[in-house]
């Protein structure tokens, strides 16, 4: 007969695209025994997370929810709700995670025109609003902070643009949500989903969404049903609502954790947040650069969660990631798609984001490269 030990992960220090390393309260949070889903100490936990979660999106909107499912279960009900087949849908592509989002619309019937920049470039007002006069679109989607990149998408003026053209500006907020300025309301954003597990710091599980009254027309007036009953907004809406008519059974113990993890966020406060996420960008890009290494985004459009360094001629970058776990318990990530084997990649998120972590890391490096 087989056995089975004990669980003992070795515990790593997360500093790659996600997920993240997660604060010991968030932890013991996680810990607490389960009640049911229409338990009234849940209710009223619901009611208490969508309020901190209408909090790091910077909005007011009543449909705020976390989606049961991690940041791809986000993505999807983003493109389920308000795709119908045949809808033009506009996809600014440049990285992996536009890419996905344009597969997604294509799964969902959608009639996808794409618009593409090279990887770590982002774009602006102007050329969205060309493609628009090219072809008016139902719904324009766009990444936020591209983890496969480093680029963060500058969102001014975006939202304007569409609306001009009668649409609606969907946005991947996965890797920038409580650790950038996203400013939903500021902005004049549609549609954005996010995850648990990038600067909320919560472990994977949990995909925070928010839609404008705006966008909740749209889907009031759509023709046909939501094509995912899971997903589908109408229906979560009714549990999330008012009415707290059962629709799933919520995964309680991840809404303990995200609860804490954004209650921790609350108690630092958003500004001190951002702040804290760009300083220990900042002394790792200068110590980088130090080292003789360089950054594959331009200082002005790089993300503060996550830092693509390009890798030196004549490393085997997989080698050097590889020592970084065993020896140092450090993980950081390869690149993905056209940059795959071409640069590392750095989170420096929620929990992780700290100057200690960060001297930890160059310390590693130094001692791989050089030897």
């Amino acid at each position: 007969m087989t056995s089975y030990t004990d669980l003992n992960i070795t515990p790593r220090t997360l500093l790659g695209p996600g997920p993240s390393d997660v604060a010991p309260r968030v932890l013991r949070a996680l810990a607490h025994p389960p009640v049911g889903h229409l338990d009234p100490q849940f209710v009223r936990l619901m009611d208490e997370v969508q309020n901190l979660l209408r909090y790091v999106f910077e909005t007011e909107n009543q449909m705020t929810i976390p989606i049961s499912g991690t940041g791809s279960a986000g993505m999807e009900a983003a493109v389920a709700n308000f795709i119908e087949p045949g809808d033009p849908v506009l996809v600014c592509i440049n990285g992996y995670f536009g890419m996905r989002i344009a597969e997604m619309v294509g799964r969902y019937g959608g009639d996808l025109v794409t618009i593409e920049k090279p990887w770590g470039e982002v774009f602006s007002p102007e050329e969205v609003d060309a493609a628009l006069r090219r072809r008016p679109a139902k719904v324009v989607a766009m990444v936020h902070g591209e983890t496969s990149t480093g680029a963060m998408q500058p969102l001014d003026g975006m939202a304007e643009v569409v609306h001009r053209q009668g649409g609606l500006l969907l946005v991947d907020t996965v890797a920038s949500l409580g650790g950038v300025p996203v400013g939903v309301d500021r902005h004049d954003l549609d549609i954005v989903y996010s995850g648990s597990q990038k600067a909320l710091s919560a472990p994977p599980g949990l995909a925070p969404l928010t839609v404008s009254p705006r966008a909740m027309e749209s889907l009031k007036r759509r023709e046909s049903k939501v094509t995912s009953w899971y997903l589908d907004l109408t229906l979560l809406g009714t549990y999330w609502g008012s009415s707290r008519m059962y629709h799933h059974t919520a995964p309680i113990n991840m809404n303990y954790a995200l609860r804490e993890a954004l209650r921790l966020a609350y108690e630092e406060g958003l500004e001190a947040c951002f702040a804290r996420h760009r300083a220990n960008a900042e002394f790792l890009w200068s110590s980088l650069e130090a080292m003789g290494m360089q950054m594959h985004v331009e200082p002005e459009l790089r993300l503060p969660t996550l830092t693509t360094v390009r890798v030196p001629d004549g490393v085997d970058e997989a080698a050097v990631r590889s020592r970084l776990l065993s020896e140092f318990n450090l993980e950081i990530a390869g690149g993905l798609g056209a940059l795959k084997g071409k640069v590392w990649r750095v989170g420096l998120m929620g929990y992780s984001s700290q100057h200690r972590n960060v001297t930890l890391l160059l310390g590693a490096l130094r001692e791989v490269l050089g030897g």
